[in-house]
């Protein structure tokens, strides 16, 4: 069992930054892949940001890839998603994912077994 919680969230200007950060308990955290997803009202749920159990690959979507930047932190079992020129179409409930080894495609909510509750971020024009 993993538990997440995200925080970082908030209000922000168009251009502006946010840093969340997802801090997990329960499981041995260097064991799973983290992912950020968001969801905006009306939208599914789509990916973000994944990094791998090791840490040595990252993966983005094209609408945050070079903007966005996700680390981890195995010591503090922490995941951070660093958001830059943020846009309103960022506009979200980010939720931060945990999938053991994560061998398939990160991209995919599927792959993943833990979820948090999600953090509301909110980009005004």
């Amino acid at each position: 069992q993993v538990q997440l919680v995200e925080s970082g969230g908030g209000l922000v200007q168009t251009g502006g930054s946010l840093r969340l950060s997802c801090a997990a308990s329960g499981d041995t955290f260097r064991d799973y892949a983290m992912g950020w997803f968001r969801q905006a009202p009306g939208k599914e749920r789509e990916f973000v940001s994944a990094i791998s159990w090791r840490g040595g690959t990252t993966y983005y979507a094209d609408y945050v890839r070079g903007r966005f930047t996700i680390s981890r932190d195995d010591a503090k079992n922490t995941v951070l998603l660093q958001m830059n020129s943020l846009k309103p179409e960022d506009t979200a409930v980010y939720y931060c994912a945990a999938g053991l080894y994560g061998l398939g495609s990160l991209n995919s909510p599927a792959e993943y077994n833990y979820w948090g509750q999600g953090t509301q971020v909110t980009v005004s024009s």
